[in-house]
């Protein structure tokens, strides 16, 4: 990946590694839509837009003995290519700490390394469950054509339980099946953590049954949002071109300048298999 300029920077191969290591430990703290999506790719840095397909109204199968009914099959029946977007942090490290790192043999500081690593993670995560308005990206939260179900109050009986299993109710009555995925607002998560009267069990753990386990929190959905979406890659999936890495940028007054960036897009194919609790 020669556009990443990294044999014209002052560090050797080692702290390079050390470099990639602070970066991807960083990411993986605060990631949390790439725990449950599909990852599409990585496609490579060139690739610059993306197709997504609307398939239209699928009708039932069908059942005879001869199989010459009229049948609509699934296809494409549109395409649109979105651009996929670039995702960027740029951080400085001094100088003065590489040349201690290399007459001491001490590691070299990377604190700043794993700070943009965390902000460009945060970034990604608010392109998948918010996406971007001005630049033309909807995210899980914000997309139109979603299922949408009036949340109750979560912090009275078991509103909380009701709420999601009417979500899955609404999922698996349109015919969308598998993996089912809810994320919530950590003031959310917290209010599931009471004990449901008459269970002796957590609100918390009854909603996780629901969703086999699969309950995230995420502070980029703000407060009291929940999302669940059967997260399957026919529904969505995230596109990724470049996978999060770090670049050489040149110096600036002795200074070393680096840019944490990714190319990712949420690509939603089926709006109906999300469930928006406002």
């Amino acid at each position: 990946m020669e556009f990443l300029l990294r044999d014209d920077a002052p560090f050797t191969r080692e702290q390079w590694e050390k470099i990639d290591s602070a970066l991807i430990n960083s990411a993986r703290q605060v990631l949390v839509g790439r725990r449950f999506i599909k990852i599409y790719g990585p496609l490579g840095a060139g690739v610059q837009s993306i197709n997504i397909d609307d398939f239209g109204t699928v009708e039932p199968g069908n059942a005879d003995f001869l199989g010459d009914a009229d049948d609509r099959p699934v296809k494409t029946v549109g395409r649109r290519f979105v651009e996929i977007p670039m995702v960027y942090k740029d951080l400085q490290l001094s100088w003065r700490d590489l040349e201690k790192s290399r007459q001491l043999g001490l590691p070299l500081e990377l604190s700043p390394v794993a700070g943009a690593a965390a902000i460009c993670a945060e970034k990604e995560d608010k392109l998948i469950f918010l996406g971007d308005t001005s630049q033309g990206y909807e995210g899980l939260l914000t997309a139109t054509g979603v299922q949408t179900i009036a949340k109750s109050d979560w912090r009275e009986g078991e509103n909380a339980f009701r709420d999601i299993a009417k979500g899955i109710e609404s999922l698996i009555a349109k015919g969308y099946l598998g993996k089912f995925v809810l994320t919530v607002s950590p003031n959310l998560y917290m209010q599931l953590q009471r004990i449901q009267p008459g269970t002796g069990l957590l609100e918390l753990d009854r909603v996780r049954s629901l969703v086999n386990g699969n309950l995230y929190q995420s502070a980029v959905l703000g407060s009291d949002k929940a999302v669940l979406v059967c997260a399957e890659p026919q529904n969505i999936d995230l596109v990724i071109g470049q996978d999060m890495v770090a670049a050489y940028l040149g110096s600036e007054k002795l200074n070393h300048s680096l840019r944490i960036l990714e190319t990712i897009l949420l690509r939603i194919k089926r709006k109906e298999a999300i469930v928006v609790f406002q």
